[in-house]
């Protein structure tokens, strides 16, 4: 195994992550936006307000795209399993 490959490997994991996370995080950002926003606007300082809408939205996206990012990840490691007899020998 060249560093070549531990290098591509790396990079196509990462890549593998920044792809399954990537849209919990984006509706984490919104909502926490949306959230800080109506505590701003309302002058409401509740602690556990910026969260429980915050998990509620990212258990709801898990939800919908649980079976496209677990797609992704069966890809992923199908690959690497595919991969070696090239790396071994």
């Amino acid at each position: 195994m060249t560093p070549d490959m531990v290098v591509a490997l790396a990079e196509r994991g990462v890549y593998t992550i920044l792809i399954v996370v990537g849209p919990l995080l984006i509706i984490a950002l919104f909502v926490g936006l949306a959230v800080a926003i109506f505590q701003a606007t309302t002058q409401i300082q509740e602690q556990t307000l910026a969260f429980i809408p915050k998990i509620i939205a990212v258990f709801v996206a898990i939800v919908i795209l649980g079976p496209w990012m677990l797609q992704r990840m069966i890809e992923f490691t199908t690959s690497i399993f595919n991969e070696i007899p090239n790396i071994v020998g």
